[in-house]
């Protein structure tokens, strides 16, 4: 079975643009997508802040050619009013992580990769960093 994951912001930043030392376990998730292990999900409120973040570093066409090669092994989750909703009235700090948190909830997902866990604290999804998803991926197939 595929896992559908989703995919916080900081992650598609850190893999886009090569951040160490996050960039590596963010390819680990991207060739797992590629060769069809799980299927990762972000919203897409997440394209227009990667392409705002990575395009004050590289040329806006560059950011392009990357979103568009990336985007062929993702799948944009659309946000909606309920979403919105939901984020507004949530306990979340942080207005941006909950509309991507109930995107992920309302697209199926089963696990919500991030950096920051610590803000997801009240999560029903389990949350974990690129490294732990991918731990324990490695120890289930043991």
């Amino acid at each position: 079975m595929i896992d559908p994951i989703f995919l916080d912001t900081n992650v598609v930043i850190d893999l886009l643009g090569e951040r160490e030392p996050f960039y590596e376990s963010a390819a680990r998730l991207a060739t797992l997508a590629e060769k069809k292990h799980l299927q990762m999900s972000v919203s897409a409120l997440t394209w227009p802040t990667v392409f705002y973040i990575l395009s004050r570093y590289e040329s806006g066409d560059s950011v392009r050619k990357k979103i568009t090669l990336f985007k062929s092994i993702i799948t944009t989750i659309d946000l909606t009013d309920r979403d919105i909703n939901l984020g507004l009235a949530s306990t979340f700090r942080d207005f941006e992580d909950a509309l991507q948190y109930y995107g992920a909830l309302q697209a199926g997902c089963s696990v919500f990769i991030t950096r920051n866990v610590k803000d997801f604290a009240s999560s029903e999804l389990p949350v974990l960093t690129p490294d732990e998803y991918i731990s324990g991926r490695v120890a289930l197939h043991r």
